[in-house]
């Protein structure tokens, strides 16, 4: 399934792939970022298709503030661990002397250049896995990480009848099905206690995951 989003800047709607092309290019992003004092950002996309989300961070800014980002926009449930993979060095949110893994306190340019390619995982039981990658650097100053595009929500049809699904079965999406619509939901075989909402969100049907 593929999904389209708007650029912040311009309001123009692209896919996935088509926002990397467009945000290093959008005039009105140009003029809007021409004087944001001294430093350097990265622009990096993070997705698990059909979800992505394209956001600006400084260069001087540790994986924590990737971390933090990603959980209150995606992952969040019940605070698990999660850590990166960066260059097949492991960077935990909870490490200590005994793991032999990094924590995330190291400041991302240290890490990350224009083309890493690295990944995310949130929880290590039901883990939602993200991929990420560092597209471009320009120069200036951020007082928070910004999101310059995010997909707009995927339609999720109910696997029973083809209408608009509003529950997922957090037992049923394994076998990529269990989306339900208001009605089918209250027969579905699983039980209540197993549906989550459709959300705009990789995390989806995991854990305790609302949204």
């Amino acid at each position: 399934m593929k999904s389209e989003g708007v650029c912040k800047f311009c309001n123009k709607t692209f896919s996935g792939s088509g926002m990397t092309k467009h945000l290093q290019s959008c005039p009105e992003r140009k003029k809007a970022q021409s004087s944001q004092g001294k430093g350097e950002i990265f622009l990096i996309k993070a997705y698990s298709d059909p979800f992505w989300v394209y956001f600006e961070v400084n260069a001087s800014d540790t994986l924590y503030e990737i971390d933090n980002f990603l959980r209150d926009l995606w992952l969040e449930c019940c605070g698990h661990l999660s850590a990166f993979e960066i260059d097949s060095i492991d960077y935990c949110s909870d490490s200590d002397d005994m793991s032999g893994d990094n924590d995330m306190d190291i400041p991302l340019e240290d890490v990350l250049r224009p083309g890493t390619e690295f990944s995310h995982e949130y929880d290590f039981g039901t883990t939602t896995e993200l991929d990420l990658k560092c597209i471009s650097e320009r120069q200036g100053k951020l007082k928070e990480i910004q999101i310059l595009a995010r997909n707009n929500m995927p339609e999720f049809l109910c696997s029973e009848c083809g209408k608009p699904a509003v529950h997922v079965c957090s037992q049923c999406i394994w076998e990529g099905e269990g989306f339900l619509c208001e009605s089918c939901a209250k027969d579905h075989e699983c039980g209540e206690e197993m549906l989550l909402p459709v959300v705009n969100s990789p995390r989806m049907g995991m854990c305790a995951y609302t949204g």
